[in-house]
């Protein structure tokens, strides 16, 4: 049976150079400046600092025509004065009119630092291995994951052991090295279970009756103290609450996730730079984008006289022809990167701005509670961009305000109604719910059920297993584990 199908398929594609906007507007502050310093490096007609009397006109006419095969080539087949131009400098000083240059924001230190894996490597430097143990402990820092810990069975590191570094060694040579690596800083690294974890961290500490009562319970009764058990753990070590509030409080003050700061394999050392800077003045809200997201950038005036000098040529090569297309590119090169950050700049500015004047009662006041509800399309329509943009810029950039330094999507929430029938943003309810959990009684703390009753009385609706989904989201556990002693 012959069957005929009619498809109409509506497709639009980015230009590259588009993709190359989106890129740079995604970027924060630090990734921009090595971008910034790439393109620099790799084009010769873009330069930094400031640009001197002479540039390119911005528009620029066709060298020769390709299906050409003179030698030669007549003084009127190629018009350079489309390159060239007596006019003052275009301004390329990528810098919006609300800004004004702040040296001091252009010079915004930031920490570098060694990777987490070299930071372990380096303090094995410092302990007596002989080549075959050294080896294995560098295996075993190679396998530790983002939290800190080793998961593989030994079993698998004494065979890839054996694969990939022709070690043949067995598993109590592994475990004993493996004692050596769970020396190193911080404290617990390398442990192949959380109540291993725990535990090396507790035996760092010095010896005291709470010291060695937890070490006691994470080793005999790990069971019940994850799924706090409080009345089978006083009656298994015969203690008192006392005791037992004492032991569980120093395996509080514990890092259940050693290698959490460096996750990623990310700088030990790391300093975020905020991308904008909102600041109360004389009771108004005053916006600034960080300098150093402002680059003066300019084309290169060696090049521009490389094409004064060709136009200027008696005799015109192919050779000639060559140089002046290579010319072209990078000067056309130039010109679009800094259009392209100039734009990045605008886009930059205009949706923050929009933000902080949506939001304009919480950058006022602080207060959580006067976040309104707002989603990126909000900002969008605002500005008139799409709302991939919008999100390009909340999802990696940061703000520094009054308040502490803010990741910028973190202003973003949906909206609910309350008995009135006003709409309220989701961070207001979690807020309150938050309130409400922190001062609950730890003996019998509030279930699902009990807060959503709560948040009804207050004024927000809400259903139990929509509770559940923001107690999740903040990271608070059931009542269950919130319940101590």
């Amino acid at each position: 049976m012959l069957k005929q199908h009619l498809q109409f398929k509506l497709s639009q594609k980015l230009s590259p150079q588009q993709i190359q906007l989106m890129k740079l507007i995604q970027l924060p502050t630090q990734a921009f400046e090595q971008r910034l310093k790439q393109e620099l490096e790799e084009n010769p007609a873009l330069e930094s600092g400031k640009a001197e009397s002479e540039s390119l006109d911005e528009d620029y006419g066709e060298v020769y025509d390709e299906s050409s095969d003179n030698e030669s080539i007549a003084a009127d087949e190629i018009n350079i004065d489309d390159y060239l131009s007596d006019d003052e400098t275009p301004d390329y000083r990528t810098q919006i009119s609300n800004y004004s240059a702040d040296d001091d924001d252009k010079k915004v230190p930031y920490a570098a630092g060694i990777s987490f894996n070299q930071y372990l490597i380096n303090q094995l430097n410092t302990i007596n291995l002989d080549d075959e143990e050294r080896a294995i402990a560098e295996f075993l820092v190679g396998s530790v994951d983002e939290s800190g810990y080793i998961r593989r069975p030994l079993s698998d590191i004494v065979d890839d052991l054996a694969f990939t570094q022709n070690i043949y060694v067995d598993e109590e040579k592994v475990k004993k090295v493996l004692k050596t690596v769970q020396e190193l800083d911080p404290p617990g690294i390398g442990a192949r279970s959380l109540d291993e974890c725990l535990i090396i961290q507790l035996k760092r500490k010095p010896s005291s009756p709470s010291i060695d009562l937890a070490i006691a319970i994470l080793e005999k009764s790990f069971d019940h103290f994850t799924k706090k058990h409080y009345d089978k753990l006083l009656q298994k070590h015969h203690i008192s609450e006392e005791e037992l509030k004492a032991a569980i409080g120093e395996i509080e003050k514990l890092n259940p996730k050693p290698g959490g700061a460096y996750s990623g394999n990310n700088r030990i050392v790391e300093h975020i730079v905020p991308d904008f800077s909102i600041r109360i003045v004389d009771g108004e809200l005053e916006l600034s984008l960080n300098g150093r997201n402002a680059p003066e950038l300019h084309v290169s005036k060696e090049y521009t006289n490389m094409l004064e000098g060709y136009k200027n040529a008696k005799e015109k090569s192919k050779d000639q022809k060559d140089t002046v297309l290579f010319i072209k590119q990078k000067l056309d090169a130039a010109k679009w990167f800094i259009d392209a950050i100039k734009q990045r700049q605008q886009t930059l500015y205009m949706t923050m701005k929009a933000i902080m004047d949506y939001q304009k009662e919480y950058f006022l006041t602080g207060d959580e509670r006067k976040l309104k509800p707002m989603i990126l399309k909000d900002i969008a329509d605002r500005i008139n961009m799409d709302v991939s943009t919008v999100s390009r810029v909340a999802n990696s950039k940061y703000v520094d305000t009054p308040y502490g330094t803010k990741l910028i999507k973190d202003y973003f929430s949906e909206a609910m109604k309350n008995e009135q029938g006003e709409d309220v943003s989701t961070k207001e309810i979690k807020k309150i719910l938050e309130t409400v959990i922190r001062d609950e009684d730890k003996k019998k703390p509030l279930t699902d059920d009990s807060l959503a009753k709560i948040l009804k009385e207050k004024g927000y609706p809400i259903a139990r297993r929509t509770v559940a989904k923001y107690r999740e989201q903040m990271d608070i556990p059931v009542a269950r584990l919130r319940k101590k002693i």
